[in-house]
């Protein structure tokens, strides 16, 4: 029996972020470029700073727009650390909010990178 594959979401890709609240640009791209990655299979990664995770994600919808809601577990300099977040498609970004489990928070604004 074949399975039928999954039409991608619209937040398959990679996402550069281009804005923190809580954290200038300089800080989100000191090691690389600040990315939200999420792959269709509703895994991802993410990276800003020296904070890194990996993302399970799941569509969903926010005020009628579609949605994407994660969870991450990775590291903040090298300490363990996990969270949640999520994001909503406005216009060619994506904006949303990554907290860390019983710590900071902060909005962020992505733009789509191309292939």
């Amino acid at each position: 029996m074949n399975k039928k594959s999954k039409p991608e979401s619209p937040f398959t890709g990679r996402w550069r972020i281009t804005w923190m609240d809580q954290w200038d640009q300089d800080f989100v791209d000191e090691e690389v470029e600040g990315f939200f990655e999420f792959r269709n299979d509703g895994l991802g990664d993410f990276q800003f700073g020296y904070v890194r995770g990996e993302i399970d994600h799941r569509p969903s919808t926010r005020d009628g727009k579609p949605c994407v809601e994660f969870t991450w577990d990775g590291n903040d300099e090298m300490d363990p650390a996990q969270g949640r977040g999520w994001a909503v498609i406005d216009g060619d970004e994506i904006m949303g909010e990554i907290s860390f489990h019983q710590g900071d928070k902060s909005e962020f604004k992505a733009k789509k990178q191309r292939k």
